[in-house]
């Protein structure tokens, strides 16, 4: 009997959202690329500032809001004891007044911050550094904010509106990088103007706070009155400390790992640091399109199911997550392996950018290929401990990951330098994530005492044979294009599209030869009558 594709029509909504704000994340990307100049110093000075809110907003406290506040909003809600509203009015307070104080502290000491981030910074590209960081500060309020309106939502079921909410964040930086092309901006830092930098400046800060406004007026339509109280207790300060303590230490460990890659891409050469963000930014696109749409689905039912004590039905969505999400992920990498420098060459090789620095951009994303499915899996497993309340596990399996993740890095600045450093150092992500997802599953397995093994690594199987044999098609149909079109934009544009239909559609037929299941699920449930 063929598996009903549960996950994927209930997450159809989210997937387009989720499409949607990747794909506008994309023309976002693309067009500071092609304002800024991929390769340039000037890129590398935005980049790294723009990443610093992520950073310290992840630090302080996102671990703990991704992980930890959706199952508890979900038990709250499940407590007619509690007043639900009350309690999540008391708990963006908190969020409210904790991050103004450290916006207010990260503002002061930025030029340590980028010293410590990026010490192979020429002196001007450090100083602009700064000057973005400061005004790029506020974001993290803005993103705390955004991330607990978020899982009001999620835990009441509105799954989709968080997910269209970074649109209109994207829509605004793309406004603003084609308004810093209109004024006359350039990629050159040392022709960067005052009114130029305010632009980018607030620009970009604007654009965040503005997803913040679209999750306000979202969690209103939803019933939720967003107000602030004076005195934020009574929400159990300690019990959300004690269960988001260890999820702190995986995210420090994580942000180790970020400041040791970027200290090291900063010494690779003009344009490295923004050319290892970018690639990192197109791996996470089927990343985020596929696997984020299936944890934010299951969290809350996985976090009910846990609350029952039901680990058969715990066990049975973890599996359905894995195989739907492999399904697709598996011949994606294998797409991102094989066409990386290509791909890049049509997305990146616009305005400002350098075509040298597109190419070196797309070997970064092959080497990330490899990290795809293993990361994406990974991912999705350590969901199940949050919602059986276990953040103690998850931690210190996050710790390792980022353990190894910097061993290997250290020991790739040994052996490379340059521009391929930065390819090295996409590859260690693949060696780590792989570590951490066969903990995962040892883990998993004695906890739950089965992990439903034999039917994940059989169709998990089947789904890399497909792949593998595809991928030749691929690289051949590439190189056969390629050799008569030339290097070209417009000739790798053709050389793309053309090897990822002939690859996809041999993935395709293999895929219904070897009856993978999934595949069908998939496909039906895309069929025009199922929409």
């Amino acid at each position: 009997m063929s598996e009903r594709p549960r996950l994927v029509r209930a997450g159809r909504a989210m997937a387009v959202a989720t499409a949607v704000s990747r794909i506008t994340g994309f023309v976002r990307t693309l067009a500071l690329v092609a304002a800024l100049g991929l390769g340039t110093r000037l890129l590398d000075a935005y980049t790294a500032a723009n990443v610093t809110p992520n950073t310290i907003y992840e630090l302080v406290m996102g671990g703990a809001l991704a992980s930890v506040l959706v199952p508890l909003l979900v038990r709250t809600a499940a407590d007619d004891s509690v007043d639900g509203d009350l309690f999540a009015q008391r708990l963006l307070s908190l969020v409210v007044y904790g991050l103004s104080i450290v916006v207010i502290v990260t503002i002061i000491v930025a030029p340590f911050i980028v010293g410590l981030s990026v010490p192979g910074f020429t002196p001007g590209q450090r100083e602009l550094a700064v000057v973005f960081t400061r005004y790029f500060m506020p974001q993290i309020l803005f993103y705390g904010v955004s991330a607990t309106l978020s899982a009001v939502l999620n835990a009441r079921g509105r799954f989709a509106a968080p997910m269209w909410a970074p649109v209109a964040n994207n829509l605004v930086v793309i406004v603003t990088a084609v308004s810093f092309l209109l004024i006359g901006g350039t990629g050159r830092l040392e022709s960067l103007t005052q009114g130029q930098t305010l632009l980018l400046s607030v620009g970009t800060s604007a654009g965040v706070a503005v997803q913040m406004a679209v999750l306000l007026l979202s969690g209103r339509r939803a019933g939720f009155r967003p107000r602030l109280h004076a005195d934020p207790r009574g929400i159990g300060v300690r019990r959300i400390a004690a269960m988001a303590g260890w999820t702190i230490a995986s995210v420090s460990a994580a942000q180790a790992v970020f400041v040791v890659i970027t200290r090291l891409a900063s010494h690779a050469g003009p344009g490295a640091v923004a050319v290892y963000s970018n690639a990192g930014t197109l791996f996470q696109l089927p990343y985020a399109v596929i696997a984020v749409t299936v944890i934010t689905g299951v969290l809350p039912r996985l976090s009910r199911a846990a609350a029952d004590r039901d680990l058969g039905r715990v066990i049975a969505d973890l599996s359905q997550s894995l195989r739907l999400t492999g399904v697709v992920l598996v011949p994606v990498a294998a797409a991102l392996i094989t066409l990386g420098p290509r791909l890049t060459t049509v997305l990146f090789d616009h305005g400002n950018a350098s075509p040298a620095a597109a190419r070196l951009t797309g070997l970064v994303l092959a080497a990330y290929g490899l990290a795809l499915v293993p990361f994406a899996a990974y991912q999705i497993m350590l969901r199940v401990f949050y919602a059986l309340g276990d953040t103690r596990t998850p931690a210190l399996i996050s710790v390792v990951v980022s353990t190894v993740t910097v061993g290997t890095c250290l020991a790739a600045a040994r052996l490379y330098h340059g521009p391929h450093l930065v390819v090295a150092l996409a590859a260690c992500s693949a060696i780590a994530y792989t570590t951490g997802l066969l903990l995962t599953a040892y883990a998993l397995r004695r906890r739950m005492g089965r992990l439903d093994g034999h039917r994940l690594l059989n169709a998990h199987v089947r789904m890399l044979v497909a792949a593998a044999l595809a991928a030749p098609a691929t690289a051949g149909t590439a190189w056969v294009v390629g050799s008569a079109t030339g290097t070209t934009w417009t000739a790798s544009l053709l050389t793309v599209t053309v090897a990822a239909a002939a690859g996809g559609g041999l993935y395709a037929l293999i895929a219904r030869a070897l009856r993978i299941t999934e595949f069908r699920t998939l496909t039906a449930a895309l069929r025009p009558h199922n929409l």
